[in-house]
């Protein structure tokens, strides 16, 4: 029979699961939460911007910078693998700091564990938003990560991208190989795939994990699963719901294209006839008041000269 754990044991265990908890929820810190990209405000110019090394609007230096890998802003003499040792038990401010980084423009503490490991996990490596282009140099907001296609966004092009971001550049959810209905979407390429074409040829895929795309090798998704839209025109073909082709008329082969449109036209004109027949019809009208008033003023004076005639007998 196995030995009982006694109580040491079992603490010894717990505390070696929790260690690696931490170790592997430090290595997948949210883009959004990692201290390289956090938000800070300026001392000088109150400014909200990115973590940065020197303030973006007026090039200031913070008070209590914050290292960009662990994001502390006081470093312990007891508890750090400091490279520069400082005389007190702790040390904050520029006799804190190691190095500036070149991707995220942020300070790194003077930890030696920072210094060697920072350089090379940075995440915003590459850093370039899809929408605009622009770097973290170019611009003093944060960067982002598109929830659907994983891309790099800027602060001023997240909403506005990951709103039109599930829109497909075909007209319907068929698979681009074939005439089949796309059960696989990939969200980067904005393309479907079958169960056929979705696999490649003499490659190994796992079962618990996500087909990649066989064009950019991106994770893709069910369709089922997703919110997915294709793309529409609002004009052309699409805008018809049936096809009368006539040769002997032209632009008369469809009840809402060019047909309608000239349709349209003829409309006009004949409005524009009867418009015309209106103006004609008040004209004679008028005509006929005018008649009607110069036959009243000749029967008044017939009158009167009767009148006096009759006096003068």
């Amino acid at each position: 029979m196995p030995k009982k754990k006694t109580g040491q044991r079992k603490k010894a265990e717990k505390q070696k699961l929790r260690q690696k908890e931490i170790r592997t929820a430090r290595e997948n810190v949210a883009l959004a939460q990692h201290p390289s990209n956090a938000p800070m405000e300026c001392d000088k110019c109150r400014r909200k911007q990115k973590n940065r090394a020197f303030c973006y609007f007026c090039s200031s230096v913070q008070r209590l910078p914050q290292c960009a890998h662990c994001g502390k802003v006081k470093c312990m003499l007891k508890t750090g693998d400091c490279v520069v040792r400082h005389p007190s038990v702790y040390t904050t401010g520029l006799g804190m700091v190691g190095a500036i980084c070149d991707f995220c423009e942020a300070w790194v503490c003077h930890g030696r564990k920072c210094l060697t490991t920072h350089a090379c996990s940075c995440p915003l490596q590459d850093a370039i938003c899809i929408e605009c282009e622009r770097c973290v140099w170019d611009h003093g907001g944060r960067m982002f990560q598109c929830s659907f296609c994983s891309n790099f966004l800027c602060e001023d092009d997240q909403f506005e991208h990951q709103a039109s971001c599930q829109v497909l550049e075909s007209e319907n959810y068929k698979c681009q190989s074939c005439n089949k209905l796309g059960q696989y979407s990939c969200l980067r390429c904005k393309t479907c795939y079958c169960e056929d074409h979705v696999r490649r040829k003499g490659f190994k895929y796992d079962k618990n994990k996500p087909i990649p795309c066989p064009k950019c090798g991106f994770d893709t998704s069910q369709t089922k699963d997703l919110s997915m839209s294709t793309r529409s025109h609002k004009y052309g073909r699409q805008n018809q719901g049936n096809y009368d082709y006539d040769d002997d008329e032209d632009n008369d082969y469809s009840p809402n294209g060019y047909g309608a449109r000239s349709a349209h036209h003829e409309g006009t004109d004949d409005e524009d006839d009867d418009d015309d027949d209106d103006e004609e019809d008040d004209d004679e009208e008028e005509g006929s008041e005018e008649d009607s008033d110069e036959s009243e003023s000749e029967n008044e004076a017939e009158d009167e000269a009767k009148t006096k005639s009759n006096a003068e007998k």
